[in-house]
């Protein structure tokens, strides 16, 4: 296929709630810089795949009050290439946009799609797959996920059960999709060798995902139906404003690929982090000692009698000592000092207070 069909569409949406102190509603995960070299996750995807697809081709889904930061983040972005949702509706609304958006730039248009917030490394197997997967997606009506092979049992992650040994350069059809199982059902899909991590990342033709978000998201879709008319038009931002006052909340996994017969997934096995939760963090970027303590300290630390610790620390001349505690989550951030036990049900459940009036000004 030739390269001037090959687009890519990065989500920027997420509001990164589950990194909370340190991802706020007003700045969420994908404009931070985690690994202290200035550069944030959407900076790093965008660089990334531009190494893949025409610098012009590549689209960013963002929510209107991220306009900004986005511009400021990637200010060589192309005019009319960041598309501006009003409200996060999770990855299908972000994915339907994008879908007719890029039909109306171009019908024959080949997409890959990643959220904004993964680690990636060994970019060579990175670039030889997803141009593998997009070789293989243009000919056909495939929609393809890339599949990590995994490499132990993990309940953050969602599991696609192939249909088939997946060997080789080529997508295996999918069996099953598994949203984040628990460790022991994790872990005996591990052992079966039939499941790979969904990575979240997705290539197909626009056309193909068009005809499968009409035929199985039509609660999606039928609030479209101008869409022609509308799209990249001065009278997209008020069409947009007013099909998302109806618009219903589901990811592209739960409204199309658990349920179309055309899903398929590409084995990788390059390294790969989704960075959805302090647990990932943990094992991707932070810095470990011989006690299992991972912690990102901007200015000087004092660990003893501890072990197994999450430490964050956003201040430059502050030091953090810690003694005596054992798998806890401490971040200490200008306004908020975080200290819970490092239980993801436990911190999801503490975190449903900030709903509460009183603290508005800390979400």
């Amino acid at each position: 296929m030739s390269n001037e069909h090959l687009y890519c569409v990065i989500m920027a949406g997420g509001i990164g709630s589950r990194f909370w102190p340190i991802s706020r509603a007003a700045k969420p995960k994908q404009f931070l810089d985690f690994e202290g070299d200035g550069t944030s996750f959407l900076r790093s995807t965008f660089d990334r795949m531009k190494t893949i697809v025409p610098e012009g081709n590549i689209l960013i889904v963002s929510l209107e009050r991220y306009k900004e930061r986005v511009e400021k983040c990637i200010p060589e972005l192309r005019e009319g290439n960041l598309l501006l949702e009003p409200y996060n509706r999770n990855t299908a609304p972000c994915l339907t946009f994008a879908t007719y958006a890029l039909l109306k730039r171009d019908p024959l248009a080949t997409v890959i799609a990643t959220p904004a917030d993964h680690a990636i490394s060994n970019i060579p197997a990175f670039n030889e797959t997803l141009s593998n997967a997009v070789q293989y997606a243009a000919g056909t009506d495939a929609l393809i996920t890339i599949g990590i092979v995994p490499n132990r049992p993990d309940s953050n992650f969602g599991y696609i059960q192939v249909a088939g040994p997946f060997e080789g350069d080529r997508p295996v059809k999918v069996k099953t999709f598994t949203e984040k199982p628990d460790k022991e059902l994790a872990k005996v899909f591990i052992e079966s060798g039939e499941f790979l991590w969904n990575s979240g990342i997705f290539v197909w033709r626009a056309s193909a995902i068009r005809e499968e978000l009409e035929k199985y998201a039509p609660d999606i879709t039928r609030l479209w139906k101008n869409w022609k008319e509308y799209l990249c038009t001065e009278q997209q931002k008020k069409f947009i404003e007013k099909i998302y006052t109806d618009m219903p909340r589901v990811s592209i996994d739960v409204a199309v690929m658990e349920k179309t017969d055309n899903a398929w997934v590409y084995p990788a096995k390059f390294k790969w982090a989704d960075i959805g939760n302090w647990e990932s963090l943990y094992d991707h970027l932070a810095n470990h000692d011989k006690s299992g303590n991972a912690s990102n300290i901007r200015g000087k630390g004092l660990l003893k009698e501890s072990s197994n610790n999450i430490i964050f620390s956003s201040a430059d001349k502050k030091l953090v000592a810690v003694r005596g505690m054992e798998n806890f989550l401490v971040v200490d951030m200008k306004d908020v000092l975080l200290i819970c036990p490092r239980d993801e049900e436990k911190l999801t459940e503490f975190l449903s207070e900030l709903a509460l009036p009183e603290y508005e000004e800390y979400r």
